[in-house]
């Protein structure tokens, strides 16, 4: 699809020259291998399968802990096997408590510490001094790590704009058109040119291996809940219209590297929602509605996308390309882990001061995107010697490859974790299973044993209601009756379960059909279930499950997307009462949808100006101004009035809410001809 011809929501640049895309490819790859020696081709080091991309203060930072999380680990696993005395002697040295539960750094019992994956790490913001905030932090080791970590790449974007988006999206979503619209060739800054070619242009070409991407932001803030959703959006639009590019003279290159073999990436947004409920607490704060905003433009895309059945049946690729949505699923992960988390400890939650609560925040979030990682590594992403030092069949692990992903996760996810420990040795049955299961679905809270934290990452009711509940099912021996009534259970169409092994332990068959019990159990309408079995990369049992679409019907969820809907659509009579949440409740139970409820509740475009404390139409043409400047061509300018949310974004929002609400399965029936 060429570039005169995208349609007109969609004037993302994409570099058509092929050449050109495969030259920045080499630089790229150059940057993040530079221990080449002068024999061998650029040509041969692969890209790493996984791509994290951290967008805004607090996506980048959770990036940039994952990063170093992955760099400690290589780093101690490298100086154990190569020289046991040297670690002795440097026993001073501590990385991050989670590390150094969570990874058998001291070769205690015999273990070997694991060597991990190492994904590319892609950190942009819209501060300019994203750099001097990573380098010069004060955390031990970060220099060495920054010089070491060459996967770790900082996308420099001060040239579009120096300053942050002012907590609010539809500003860090302009912005981000603007950066993504303009002619990547034509920045100062060449190094952004490579990036956009590694990121956009080339996902999906043999030369570019990468077919995993992580989009971690905080939905709460302005930079990374506006950035996020653009630049996913602008990665799929370059891949599905090379998918939709059906010109023969590709097929005739005789450099292979050149051509777009459809290999299917998978895309997730890993999205930290904000603080909702709590003493000092109130539902109207901004973070709410800039997070409400964000909810509601996904669910309404990922509709658009997938359930629309208004479409017409012969729709030509043209129409696909006006539905994309940003990501094939977004992970939910909410900020009040840690408040849960100390409340189950015993603790009050509200003399954490913020940057604790952060910090724990980030530790949950970056074992989440761990154990997501290694379920998908490839044989290529580990160290070539790694799986014979570590004593691992290879043969024995079942990994799940972006298309896997691709055709099971879908929509908004949440997160169940728990991990147990395992010494060398253990017997198989001396694990609890049960509770393993049971502590992966419970309330965050601290695992002693390892100081992990552990739980779902999104409540599916209120906490008080909740924990009551879970008190019943273990009561009750794990009867899933006490649970499965819930719509983030009930409701559930698939899972993807992780389970995580040391190299030295075996789980028996009867454990892992006891866990299949459960989560059958548990998700009685589940459509489809997927399991990856991960050997030699933890030191610990861990059991990651993804949880896909019913997290839309939980409580938070619904709660962030009312705010945002009520600040800023609600028409003046309906805007402090409760008849807009009592209705919407209502459109999503009811058999048929009124749809003329929906125009006589809200106006017709969302109103940004409701959650800026400044005056909008004097801010809206200095931004436009921008972008006029930026991109000199009438043709191609975009107001800052065509990105905002419109009623059929609300529409699309509440059909994809009744769509998940109706979800069931029927039960095959066994059918005989021998009456």
């Amino acid at each position: 699809m060429s570039q005169e011809n995208l349609p007109i929501e969609h004037l993302y640049f994409t570099e058509s020259n092929l050449e050109q895309i495969l030259e920045n490819l080499d630089v790229v790859r150059n940057r993040i291998h530079p221990q080449l020696s002068d024999e061998e081709g650029v040509n041969e080091q692969v890209f790493p399968s996984v791509c994290l991309i951290g967008l805004g203060r607090c996506g980048s930072n959770i990036a940039l802990d994952v990063a170093s999380l992955v760099y400690d680990a290589r780093t101690n696993y490298m100086r154990e096997v190569e020289n046991q005395e040297i670690l002795d002697s440097e026993r001073e040295f501590r990385p991050m408590r989670w590390i150094r539960k969570h990874l058998p750094l001291e070769g205690k019992d015999g273990f070997k510490p694991v060597f991990l994956i190492e994904p590319i790490v892609l950190l942009g913001d819209l501060d300019k001094d994203i750099e001097g905030r990573i380098r010069f932090s004060n955390q031990e080791g970060r220099t060495k790590f920054l010089e070491e970590y060459t996967k770790l790449q900082i996308m420099d974007l001060s040239e579009v704009h120096a300053g942050g988006a002012g907590n609010a999206p539809i500003l860090g979503q302009y912005l981000a058109k603007i950066i993504l619209n303009k002619d990547a060739t034509t920045f100062r800054n060449e190094s952004w040119k490579q990036m956009h070619s590694y990121l956009v242009d080339s996902c999906g070409i043999k030369a570019n291996q990468s077919r995993l991407y992580f989009y971690i932001f905080s939905a709460g803030g302005g930079t990374g809940s506006g950035m996020a959703s653009e630049f996913g959006l602008a990665q799929q639009f370059s891949y599905l219209s090379k998918t939709f590019d059906y010109r023969s003279d590709q097929s005739k290159m005789a450099d292979k590297r050149h051509s777009f073999v459809f290999e299917p990436i998978f895309t997730s947004g890993i999205c930290i929602l904000p603080n909702i409920s709590g003493k000092n607490v109130e539902i109207s704060e901004a973070l709410h509605i800039n997070a409400g905003r964000l909810l509601t433009k996904y669910i309404s895309e990922e509709w658009n996308f997938s359930y629309n059945e208004e479409r017409e049946e012969d729709e030509v690729p043209a129409d696909v390309m006006e539905r994309i949505r940003p990501w094939n699923s977004m992970m939910l992960i909410s900020n009040d882990i840690m408040r849960y988390a100390e409340e189950e400890d015993g603790g009050d939650a509200d003399n954490i001061d913020v940057n604790t609560m952060e910090k724990y925040a980030n530790q949950y979030i970056s074992q989440q995107i761990f154990n997501i990682l290694t379920a998908q590594a490839v044989t290529t992403d580990y160290d070539e010697d790694y799986f014979r030092r570590a004593g691992i069949d290879i043969a024995e692990t079942i990994r799940l490859d972006a298309n896997d992903l691709f055709m099971s996760l879908a929509g908004p996810v949440a997160v169940a974790y728990a991990e147990s420990v395992v010494n060398e040795g253990t017997r198989q049955d001396s694990v609890d299973i049960d509770d393993l299961f049971c502590r992966s679905i419970e309330l965050p809270h601290f695992n002693d044993d390892t100081s992990a934290i552990e739980g779902v990452s999104v409540l599916p009711v209120e906490s008080e209601r909740y924990r009551e509940a879970i008190k019943d099912y273990r009561k009750s021996g794990y009867d899933a009756s006490t649970l499965n009534h819930l719509h983030f259970f009930k409701n559930c169409s698939s899972i993807v379960s992780i389970i995580s092994l040391p190299r030295d332990y075996k789980l028996s068959f009867t454990a892992l059909n006891r866990l299949k019990m459960h989560l059958n159990r548990l998700c009685p309408n589940t459509t489809l279930k997927r399991y990856a079995l991960v050997i030699g990369a933890s030191a610990n049992l861990s059991l990651t499950t993804l949880i896909a679409k019913s997290p839309c019907l939980s409580d938070d969820f619904l709660t962030l997307m009312v705010a945002y809907m009520k600040r800023c659509f609600a028409r003046d009579d309906y805007r402090y009462t409760d008849e807009i949440d009592n209705a919407i409740i209502k459109m999503i139970q009811d058999d048929d949808f009124d749809e003329a409820l929906v125009d006589k509740f809200f106006t017709t475009y969302e109103n940004p100006a409701k959650i800026l404390d400044t005056n909008w139409y004097a801010i809206k043409p200095m931004y436009e101004k921008k972008y006029r400047e930026l991109i000199d061509n009438n043709q191609r300018f975009v107001s800052i009035n065509d990105i905002r949310l419109d009623i059929n974004n609300v529409k699309n929002a509440i059909k994809y809410l009744r769509e998940i609400y109706r979800h069931r399965i029927s039960k095959t029936n066994v059918l005989t001809l021998n009456g």
